[in-house]
């Protein structure tokens, strides 16, 4: 190679540094356009849509429950007071035991009406042994005045020992009476059947007729009484929607439900009795009564309780469970539905109350809405999701999927 050619070899003319410039970037954009193909091929399918629970809503009939305080109270109640005075000989009942009306409690000492009672015997006895000679004497005067045989004053006279002697007999009669129902009253009995309290006073204890101390309590608790309160503003309220025609009324014999302290149901149904006429001007409450039977006793005067009255029954109403429903910035309920396109939707709707574990929805809603109930945190609005069915343990609030409504058997448990 001659030094020229080599020359030309290190320092190419401008027209070959031009073909040698258009050759590198054909080959840049041959290999970039690989690469892009490459990636096109590798990148992965699209991510199924989210799975959510719906429950799809139909409307029905819905009783509309109410829930308030109550305490119970004995059916009868009757204190047990002395009504002749003297000492207690023997206490005849055990405390705390079931008695029966007319059963014997307390004997007072008896001696002195019983001599009180044999001396109004002896004195019947007398003025009734005086009567058949008063009757026969004025019987004689009144023969005997009829031929002037004696005065007319003795026959009056005759005549009245006659009625005198009646008199005697019906106030002798009046006395022993009075002494047989003293007697009897040593006997201390029981007025109503129902459980006794503890004796306030022992054997050898001095009672009178007219001592304000009882000597025990007796109870009647089968029924029993529960006392309710009622605000006067639910009781308006209750009235507008009767008369609006949104609820029904549940007519005369309204059915209760109790819940007792431990948050157990009672397992007998109650029904209403009567509601107060007035209300409490401190608390702005009024009083409702309900009766239920207590065979078994569960019930005792005192108890707090839970009562759950049936007010009426709402028609062609929507239920939505409470556990879907969220509140906005503006205090409205809120919940994600499923529209028919398989969307998800965010909806407002009014609700009245809460009946269990749902909320009674005033508008807002119709026929086949689907709600979701489990999987709305994992979704937003017009996302594409797919359903199954679902249902709701009253009892315990586990959801539930049916496989043949297109689920895997239970819905996820993320809200």
């Amino acid at each position: 190679m001659t030094i020229f050619s080599a020359w030309n070899a290190t320092n190419p003319s401008p027209k070959r540094r031009t073909l040698a410039a258009a050759s590198g970037l054909i080959a840049l954009s041959l290999a970039l356009a690989g690469c892009q193909g490459e990636k096109k091929a590798a990148a992965p399918a699209a991510a199924p849509a989210p799975e959510v629970a719906i429950v799809t809503l139909h409307p029905q009939q819905v009783p509309v429950t109410t829930e308030l305080p109550g305490r119970t109270s004995a059916y009868l109640t009757a204190e047990v007071r002395p009504q002749v005075d003297g000492v207690i000989q023997s206490r005849l009942f055990q405390e705390g035991s079931e008695v029966q009306k007319g059963e014997v409690l307390y004997q007072i000492d008896p001696a002195p009406y019983q001599a009180t009672y044999d001396s109004a015997v002896a004195a019947l006895a007398k003025v009734q042994a005086a009567l058949p000679s008063a009757k026969a004497k004025a019987d004689r005067y009144q023969k005997l005045s009829a031929v002037k045989g004696v005065s007319d004053q003795d026959l009056e006279d005759a005549k009245s020992s006659y009625a005198q002697a009646e008199a005697d007999i019906a106030v002798a009669r009046a006395t022993l009476q009075t002494a047989r129902i003293n007697l009897d009253y040593t006997k201390v009995t029981a007025p109503i059947s129902g459980l006794i309290g503890q004796s306030a006073l022992t054997p050898g204890a001095l009672v009178t007729s007219g001592q304000t101390t009882a000597l025990t309590t007796i109870h009647q608790i089968d029924p029993i009484h529960v006392d309710l309160e009622q605000s006067s503003t639910n009781l308006l309220r209750l009235k507008r929607e009767l008369a609006q025609g949104a609820l029904k009324g549940g007519g005369t014999s309204v059915p209760v439900k109790l819940i007792l302290e431990d948050g157990s149901d009672y397992p007998q149904e109650g029904k209403l009795e009567f509601a107060d006429v007035t209300v409490d001007e401190s608390t702005g409450t009024f009083t409702l009564r309900a009766l239920f039977p207590n065979p078994d006793r569960v019930l005792l005067p005192g108890m707090y309780v839970r009562a759950i009255l049936e007010e009426g029954v709402a028609d062609n109403a929507f239920l939505i469970p409470a556990r879907a429903v969220s509140r906005n910035a503006r205090g409205e309920a809120t919940a994600q539905f499923v529209t028919a396109d398989g969307k998800v939707e965010t909806r407002t709707f009014t609700t009245a109350r809460t009946i269990g574990n749902d909320w009674l929805v005033d508008s807002g809603v119709a026929d086949g809405d689907k709600v979701i109930i489990e999987g709305s945190l994992k979704v937003r609005s017009g996302q594409a999701v797919r359903t199954v069915e679902a249902t709701i343990d009253p009892k315990t609030g586990e959801v539930k999927t049916s496989k043949a409504a297109g689920g895997a058997g239970e819905a996820p448990k993320q809200q």
